[in-house]
């Protein structure tokens, strides 16, 4: 009789992370910034249609990295859960806080008991109001770690090096095409060439727009913004 193979739930765990990461930096990066009316989110992609900012619900945008079809998948979950919660009770017991924790929920069970981790990382992120104008980022990792930032938020395998340049070039109320600016030279870290406004995808949650407070960020606009 053959004895099973026997491997260490940390070798197993380690496995697994690798693997995700690994998935992860094959993508390109993403960066979220607070700006003076908002919060904005800028992600190197050359693609006119599979997006990967989006919106979820009236002031709540949705952002991914890593497995297009993976992050794809949690979007339209987290669409479905939101408009369901939002017809039960009301529009305002949506929030991002609720949403962030069903994500990290539902990567960490995927983590631990699923033979293959998802490859993704994502962000929910909520604009505050005119009244109340505190904005919200939660960082949700592969293994369903969540983590409530501030000021900006970068998901990807080049975190660090993004994040060094935020960390160094980072102000208070920054101007839309300041923050627009200051995300895309950061996302340029990557490898270091120029990147065009084609290959740039731009969403905005603005906090002075009634109600639905998401746009996207059209060329012409961004090309002026950037200019």
């Amino acid at each position: 009789m053959n004895m099973p193979f026997y491997v260490s739930p940390e070798q197993v765990m380690k496995d697994r992370a690798d693997y995700a990461r690994k998935g992860i930096a094959r993508g390109r990066s993403l960066v979220a910034l607070e700006y003076d009316n908002g919060i904005v989110i800028v992600a190197e992609n050359p693609s006119r249609t599979l997006y990967k900012v989006s919106e979820i619900y009236d002031r709540i945008a949705f952002a991914g990295v890593g497995k297009y079809n993976e992050f794809q998948m949690l979007k339209v979950a987290g669409v479905r859960l939101a408009d369901m919660k939002g017809f039960q009770y009301s529009r305002e017991d949506v929030d991002a806080k609720g949403l962030a924790n069903a994500y990290a929920q539902t990567l960490g069970q995927v983590f631990t008991h699923e033979m293959k981790p998802y490859e993704v990382e994502i962000l929910v992120a909520q604009v505050g109001t005119p009244e109340h104008p505190n904005n919200e980022l939660f960082h949700i990792l592969y293994d369903g770690t969540m983590m409530d930032e501030h000021r900006f938020s970068v998901l990807g395998g080049q975190a660090e090096a993004i994040r060094a340049i935020l960390e160094r070039d980072y102000e208070p109320d920054l101007d839309l095409g300041a923050a627009i600016t200051l995300g895309t030279k950061a996302l340029q870290a990557e490898d270091g060439d120029p990147i065009e406004a084609s290959a740039l995808e731009v969403g905005a949650l603005e906090r002075s727009r009634p109600r639905r407070a998401f746009r996207r960020i059209k060329q012409p606009e961004l090309e002026t913004l950037l200019g």
